[in-house]
């Protein structure tokens, strides 16, 4: 017979709680533990599918060697999105259940996001150029990226411009929870204008448009940059955290000099 205890048991568990990677310290110690698993497989995956992508795969029979391109683009562009949605989360966590580390992530999210976009929106250029015989055009999938790299900027920037922290935290999540509205514009885009920008290239409700031989460095690649990703926003958010602590510390020695 099984104890009522016993049963209990994994409810007072630290790891069944996912309210307790809001506490900065337990964040903290769960990242850096898992930290090098993270930069591990991420160096994996992106060796592997970048030279698998690059000297191995064949050329489109279409686009040739410009696809390759791809391999680059194709993460960026999921992560920029992606990215997006993680800073929207850690807003409506601020606004909502005032969770202590949703304000700081989102501070560290915000760079990176606009990072990655930039490079979804120049890689794209590049790709772009010898198909399209130019660098930009104002296409339904172009601009909305475009959109949502001026949402990333606008939020580092609220972030940064308020003396009192919390109301540039509280008015970057009100804009990124308001930017949401671009992400189904990017996605859909292609399906609802007459663009030039090709289909998506993976999708769940359809048969992907590429044969497995490029399709598996993709993925490849698409997990390497993702778990990257992963792996730079946990090093910036402990880093934030150091910073934090160091300044309340400078603040009470301060406070205790001047007693």
């Amino acid at each position: 017979m099984t104890d009522s205890k016993t049963l209990s048991k994994p409810r007072n568990n630290r790891f069944f709680s996912i309210n307790r990677l809001a506490n900065p310290k337990f964040f903290f110690q769960f990242t850096t533990k898992l930290q090098p698993w993270i930069n591990g497989f991420a160096l994996f995956f992106i060796v592997i599918g970048i030279i698998w992508g690059l000297f191995i795969s064949p050329a489109d029979w279409q686009q040739g060697d410009s696809v390759r391109i791809m391999y680059i683009h194709v993460p960026m562009a999921m992560l920029a999105s992606a990215g997006y949605i993680l800073l929207a989360f850690c807003g409506f966590s601020s606004l909502v259940w005032k969770h202590p580390l949703a304000d700081l992530a989102a501070k560290e999210i915000g760079p990176v996001g606009a990072i990655v976009t930039a490079l979804c929106l120049i890689t794209g250029s590049i790709w772009g150029k010898p198909m399209w015989g130019t660098w930009w055009v104002w296409d339904a999938r172009l601009t909305s990226v475009l959109i949502l790299f001026f949402l990333y900027l606008g939020h580092i920037t609220l972030c940064h411009a308020f003396d009192e922290p919390q109301k540039g935290y509280k008015a970057a999540s009100i804009l990124a929870l308001a930017g949401v509205f671009d992400l189904p514009i990017i996605k859909f885009s292609v399906q609802w204008w007459n663009t030039l920008h090709q289909p998506n290239t993976f999708s769940l409700t359809h048969a992907s448009s590429i044969t497995l031989s490029i399709a598996t460095p993709l993925i490849f690649c698409s997990l390497g940059f993702s778990l990257g990703f992963i792996g730079i926003l946990f090093t910036r958010i402990r880093t934030a955290i150091l910073e934090n602590q160091i300044h309340r510390l400078l603040i009470n020695s301060q406070s205790l000099s001047m007693q």
